[in-house]
């Protein structure tokens, strides 16, 4: 397994497995504390494991959450999706910057999404599962949404998007989302 800095992200990387195939399919191992502390970052720190299931053009984000953050591991174990973080740190280097990524089945890559950046992505296939390492319990009163079409962050979604949750459809943009969380 190695770790690959994202160059849009700062504190954002890639673990990419090297998977083993045979005739029988393939073994990979998704997650190595120590590849994950050689980049600097506490593999004792992610407390829930999550799970979600969406079909061909469900759209899940742009999500965040306020107070310390959320850093998150997230890897897609069967599907593809395109997956998007935009960095809303306001003292980092790349703010406002965001990383493009399809992660799918086929390379079990795992994306580390830093506290402090929002996430999303859109399902690619008829059935696409995206696991979720965090590193702090979930706390519904600091969800955060941002609107996934805001045009100031241009992201270029692959399809239309087919579902959405509620809270994603009446998600305030970003300049609302930003005033919000400094007011």
């Amino acid at each position: 397994m190695k770790a690959t800095e994202v160059p849009e992200i700062t504190g954002a990387y890639l673990f990419e497995p090297t998977p083993h195939a045979d005739e029988r399919g393939f073994f990979c191992r998704t997650f190595d504390a120590d590849v994950v502390r050689s980049v600097g970052l506490d593999p004792n720190a992610f407390v829930q494991d999550s799970l979600s299931r969406s079909v061909r053009g469900v759209l899940r984000g742009l999500h965040l959450r306020s107070g310390a953050g959320e850093a998150k591991l997230v890897r897609c174990s069967y599907g593809r999706v395109f997956d998007v973080v935009v960095d809303l740190r306001p003292g980092s280097p790349t703010y406002l910057g965001r990383g493009l990524f399809e992660l799918s089945d086929a390379t079990q890559t795992t994306l580390y999404v830093p506290a402090g950046c929002a996430h999303g992505f859109q399902a690619l296939t008829d059935v696409a599962d995206v696991s979720y390492r965090i590193d702090r319990p979930h706390d519904p009163a600091e969800d955060v949404t941002i609107a996934h079409d805001d045009p100031r962050l241009a992201i270029p979604w692959p399809l239309p998007a087919t579902s959405m949750s509620a809270r994603d459809r009446r998600a305030p943009s970003l300049a609302e989302a930003l005033t919000h969380e400094e007011g």
